[in-house]
Order: C-alpha cells, then structure tokens, then sequence
C-alpha cells in the first residue's frame, strides 16, 4: 500500500500512484513538512527541513526557538509559542493565557478509512485506501492531537483531518481548529480560487501571491454564493495540461477560511479549515473535537489533471446515493413557470403536457403549505395548503403518478417565518440575540439546529409528508445566511459554538432522511448556489448550482463549478426566456446543450410555451438519456474558456476507455467575416481510429487532438453545437 515509515530516518512517506508526501520528525518530535509533488521511490529528502541550518533545531540551540519556530516547515503549527505565521490550533487555559506545543508521540497505519462522528467524510475500502494517524501531544495542557491522513492511490488524493482530544484537568477552550496545513518554499506561485454572488456563483479568480496573507473565507453559516472553500497554488504559466497544481478543498457546508501566506522567508503557508471568526470550542476533560476533512490534490499536468482526480475521488468516495451511477429522470419544476401562483388544476396541466413531451418527473416548489402566497409566511408551518392543493397532497400526488410521472416536493426545514404558527408559539426557537431586534433576510429566521427538539420537530415536517405519499425527489434549499448568533439553550460560554453546531445539526437532520429514505434523490440547494460543497454532496448526489438558469451566464458558473465537481452533480435546467435573471434571450437549443452539463431538466411553464420550444423538448430528453451515461461517468476537459476568450465555449466528457466522447461547444458572440475555427480535443487515445457522428470520414486520435477540428461559423449569437465523437 502507499504509507511508510522509516524507522532510522524518522520520515513518513504517503504514496499515491503519481505522488508522493514526506514528512520528518525532529529530535524534539516537531512534525515538519518535507515534500508534496511528482512521485519519488526513496524516502530521501529530510534535508528539506533546514536542521543543519542556523537557528538549528531547540535541542541545538534552545536560545533561539522562536526563530526555529517562525521559519520551520510544520504539519500543524499552533499559536502562543513562538511561531507568528497561521496558525491551526489556538488554545487558550484556564488561566486565560493561549499556547499549545504539539510534539510527535506515535503512530499507527491502517488499511481503509475511518468515519468522523457527525461529519460527511470520504469512505472506501480496504484496498482502496489506507490511513495514517500520527498523535502528538501537549504535555503542559494535557492535549492530545490525532493527524489523520488517508491516501486514496488511485486517485492521487490525501484527505486529511485532525481530532483533538482534552486529557487533562482542566476546561480548555480551542479557538482555532483549522484541519490542513502545507509549508513550502514559494515558486512564484499564483492563487487560484472561486467567487461571485448570488446568480454568478464560482467564478474563476486567478492572482498573484504577495507577501502577508491572501485568503477566502465565509462567515455566514454556510459556505456562500461570494467565496469558495477551495485554494489552489499554481506554477507560473500553468494551464490544463501543464504546470504544477497544489490544491485543498474543505468536505464543510459552513464556515471556512482557505489562505495562502507568503513569509519573509519566501515560504509559503497554505492553511484551510473553519473559520476562527464567531468560533470558541469549550473541551471538558475527557472530550474531544473533530474537525471537518479537507481534500488535497497534486498534479504536475495542469489544471485538468487536477479536475479529473478531484472528480473520480468525489463520484467514488464521497457520493453515497444510489443515484451516482444511475440515469436521473428529467424534471419540470414549476418555480419559474408560477411562483407562487398555482393550484390543483395547474399543477396537473403541466404534468399532462410534460407527459406528453417526454418528461418524467414533476417538481411542487415554495407556496403548497401554511397560508404562503408570497415568501413572507408560513416557514415552519409544513401543513398542505388545501385552498391550493383541493384533496390533499396525497391525492395530488396520486394523480400525478397517474399521468405517469414522479414527483417530487421543495422544502426549506432550517427556516421560520415570523409570520407562522411556529413561531408564535416558539419565538425562542428563532436564533437570535436575546433583547436585540432580530435581522430577517427574505422575511425569515433562521431555526436554532443546535437544540434536539428543533431539530426533531423540523426533521419530521419533511419525514411526515414523505411517509404520506410516494415522493420520489426533495429539494431541500436554505435561503438566508446566519446573523444574530445566540442560541436560547447554550450557555454562556458556549455560545461561540453555535456556528459548527448549527452545521452538525444540518449533517443529522440530512442523515436521517437519507437512512429512513435510502431511495430518495435528493437536492441540496441554498439561494441557488450557496452550499455548493463536498460536505452537501455527501447526502445528495446532486446540488443546485445557481438560480440563474441563462445558458450565457452558466457558462462561467458551470466552468469553475467543474474545475472541482463532478458535472453530474450540477443541478441544470431548461427555463424560459426572456430570462428571469438577465433578461437575455438564447436559443431553446442553446439551453438544452448547456443543461446537459448537469443533471438535466425543465424550469418553466410547458403550456404557455411556443409551439416551436415545446417541440424540441422531446428531442432534448432523447438527448439526454442517449449522452447521460457518458456524461455522468466520463472524463471532463476544458477546451476553451467563455470566461477568458469572451467569444466561445467549448468542454468535453471522454469515456474511460476511450471509445466516445462528448464535446459541447457554444459560439457566444458571432464573427463577421471570419472562417471556421479551429479548436483541438483533448482526452483521446492517439492511436484509435474515430468519426463524428453524422459526418463522413475517420481520423485518428492524434489529428483531432494535435491537428484540430474545423467548427463552421453558426449563424447568430448564442448557438451551440454537440460533436459526437464514437470508436470507428
């Protein structure tokens, strides 16, 4: 397997099958950071740790053991002793004072991977993966550290965790609890990392590292529209297919900080883990704290290499549901197509016509309970609206399935209105800062997920109206950040808990739907995309990537998404035009190949629109169910960057053998007076033998990919075209 240990020399050594990770220990047992890169077979390279060099190491020169501190490599730096660079763990005694010094103790490997009590976390076999844990401890406080590594060879991750454990006497409380840290010395590199807002979502940043710190972060209680729990440092001039790539990526739904920090030493510091902003963990004796997983990837082929490991890892060890390798139906939500505005009669109006074109599920959004005819009402009141829903859900439901179609239900359980039953016999129930006016978002609280009965009154909304009918689909969204953090039931000195409480709360609400329902799919939404992140993707296979549904403005949103996430896991559908975000018009054909790129289904009215729209619709869901398999399974690669170009788009998915492939391109901008463009494949075998579907001729894998493809001009802005690709 991929872990050692050399005994005489003191080095651990994790293996990928192209990687390789060192570490070494000092003689005073500091954990130092070695080597992370292109594979190597010996264990080789402990002189990277600069021991030789003056300040030397504390047990050489103990007059000098700040200096030693501040410039020395570490695994997991802590705060308050002499190092001023991030720290990962602050801890602060009873006394008020704050330090902690983590010395290596011992360590175990072991075949397969552990769980991490009421965190999403990565899973696989004993052959898949194996794991190393290194425990260190802090005499003085009586603190243990247990540094948990897993290395899934195959592809070429590390995963990596941290438990911290109080055996000693007294209260501690930890401040700080990051779960990654890489030290290296600085190669120019620069920073790439996603941000946006509410409708662009994930857009790609690439930057420059200066001297101090640069991070992302969130502080909102969730991981967020503006910033992304991802960081990747990047060789000068790297691109898809070349350059060294350094990236982590946090398996966390709430807050997080990811930030490089380049020192005066030229080193830099790569840090990830939940934010330290509004969080203070009490540890009792005998308790211990487990931080969430973070995820790192190294490719010395680009950014693509890098994609491609980070998709593999999350379809096989991070996705649960039964759904990762099966074909979803195609749905037709009814949000855009009514808001608010629906009944009966025009639910099953649409399910009729959906029927009638190929669809095969359909979707009740916001508006079917309490008295919610606007988004001002009824959050924590889920009792069917039966004004809107005549005979109850059950026999809605009923109906529908009789047309021939499933259904499935939007929920929003972390929320209370002020205007709601709920809440007018539970005020208390609200986060809030008790004497302070409350600060609503969208005319909504938030629910206090720390506290058991809350927890279990809201689960049971969602689980009572699944057991009542056969509901194939839930879409679980949240549409507010958290703000006025205090919770009714947490003592004073815990109060600063309340963030990662509410997050775990979130984890076994969502983990008991999933066992109680094992066939469910389920969809994680939040504002469209503000809880996009492995932790979410953990307890559904799939997530809604943003709300803004113009096939345009997705082209940025879908790209970064997919830098990291498997394409199977971007919610995608059709909607309407003018658009109900930007107002821009696209083509029916545009949406339905850029949907593609996703899970695939409908967000509009099906009965209002143009005989012409409509019927392509049974077309685009032929297309779908022909492509799905390739696109949920295969290899992506970016070909050109709307983003960057300003003109056309182009991504492909490749099978794993190598036999078909799929290649989307879209020509936003038309050219006046321009030839064919010439674009060039990517993920091929060069020696196959391959032809365009509907096309004449056959060409190796080398000509497409080295000589290139000629791309007529379409007519028109906004056009699209799916190249085919199959074995000859």
């Amino acid at each position: 397997m991929g872990i050692h240990y050399d005994d005489n020399g003191r080095m651990f050594k994790l293996d990928t099958d192209h990687t390789t990770y060192l570490m070494g220990l000092t003689p005073e047992g500091y954990l130092g950071h070695v080597y992370y890169g292109k594979k190597i077979k010996q264990f080789g390279g402990a002189y990277r740790l600069r021991m030789q060099e003056a300040p030397f190491t504390p047990s050489v020169n103990k007059r000098e053991k700040s200096s030693f501190l501040d410039f020395f490599p570490m695994e997991y730096p802590t705060g308050g002793i002499g190092d001023y660079r991030e720290s990962c763990l602050n801890v602060r005694n009873e006394q008020g004072c704050m330090g902690a010094e983590l010395l290596y103790v011992s360590h175990v490997i072991e075949k397969g991977k552990p769980g991490l009590p009421g965190l999403p976390a990565s899973f696989g076999s004993e052959d898949e993966v194996e794991t190393l844990r290194i425990v260190c401890r802090d005499e003085i406080l009586g603190l243990e550290a247990e540094l948990m590594y897993s290395v899934f060879a195959a592809e070429d991750v590390i995963t990596r965790s941290v438990k911290i454990s109080n055996q000693g006497r007294e209260n501690l409380r930890l401040e700080k609890v990051y779960s990654a840290c890489l030290d290296m010395d600085h190669r120019d590199f620069e920073m790439i990392t996603l941000h946006g807002s509410w409708a662009r979502e994930r857009h790609i940043q690439r930057r420059s590292i200066g001297y101090g710190k640069q991070m992302v972060s969130s502080f909102k209680g969730e991981s967020g529209h503006q910033e992304h729990p991802f960081l990747a440092l990047v060789t000068p001039d790297t691109t898809q297919e070349h350059g060294e790539v350094y990236a982590m990526n946090f398996v966390y739904s709430g807050n997080f900080i990811a930030q490089a920090e380049l020192t005066q030493f030229h080193q830099i510091r790569m840090v990830m883990g939940i934010h330290s902003e509004e969080f203070c963990w009490k540890l009792a004796p005998g308790e211990t704290f487990v931080a969430p997983e973070a995820v790192m990837v190294y490719s010395s082929e680009g950014l693509g290499k890098m994609t491609r490991s980070f998709h593999d890892f999350y379809r096989n060890h991070m996705i649960r549901s039964p759904y990762k390798y099966k074909s979803r139906p195609v749905l037709i939500n009814n949000w855009e197509a009514t808001y608010f505005d629906f009944n009966t009669e025009k639910l099953l109006a649409i399910a009729r016509e959906a029927k009638a074109n190929g669809i095969e599920m359909l979707v009740m959004d916001d508006g079917w309970f309490g008295k919610r005819n606007l988004d001002d009402s009824s959050l924590g009141d889920w009792e069917v609206n039966e004004e809107k829903i005549t005979g109850g859900l059950a026999e809605l439901v009923r109906q529908v399935n009789e047309i021939g179609l499933q259904f499935g239900i939007w929920f929003e359980p972390e929320m209370i209105s002020p205007d709601s039953n709920l809440y007018r016999r539970h005020p208390d129930w609200a986060i809030q800062i008790q004497g302070r006016e409350n600060t609503q978002s969208r005319a909504q609280y938030v629910l206090d997920l720390s506290r058991k009965e809350v927890r279990d009154y809201a689960y049971e909304c969602v689980a009572k109206i699944l057991r009542s009918a056969p509901i194939a689909y839930v879409k679980w969204d949240m549409n507010r950040q958290l703000s006025n953090l205090g919770s009714a039931k947490l003592e004073p000195d815990r109060q600063q808990e309340l963030f990662h409480r509410y997050v775990l709360g979130l984890y076994e609400m969502q983990e008991r739907l999933v066992t109680e329902f094992p066939d469910l799919l389920l969809e994680n939404c939040s504002g469209g995309g503000a809880r996009f992140d492995p932790g979410m993707l953990y307890y559904s296979p799939q997530i809604w990537c943003s709300d803004d549904t113009d096939a345009v403005e997705r082209l940025r949103i879908q790209e970064g998404t997919a830098m990291i996430y498997p394409i199977s896991a971007m919610g995608a559908h059709v909607s309407d035009c003018p658009n109900h975000a930007v107002g821009r018009t696209t083509p029916f054909e545009t949406r339905g190949h850029v949907a593609l790129a996703g899970t695939f289904g409908y967000e509009l009215d099906i009965t209002k629109i143009s005989p012409e729209d409509r019927a392509q619709i049974p077309e685009q869901v032929a297309m779908y169910h022909k492509y799905n398999d390739l696109v949920r399974e295969g290899d992506y690669y970016r070909i050109a960057s709307y983003s960057r170009n300003h003109m056309f788009d182009c991504y492909g998915v490749v099978r794993k053998d190598k036999e078909e492939a799929l290649f989307t391109y879209v020509q936003v901008m038309n050219r006046p007076n321009y030839h064919s463009r010439r674009i060039f494949f990517k993920g091929l075998d060069p020696e196959k033998l391959y032809q365009i579907e509907g096309e004449e001729g056959t060409y190796t894998g080398d000509v497409l990919m080295k000589a290139g493809y000629l791309v007529q001009n379409l007519w028109g802005d906004y056009k699209a075209r799916l190249i085919h690709v199959v074995k000859a």
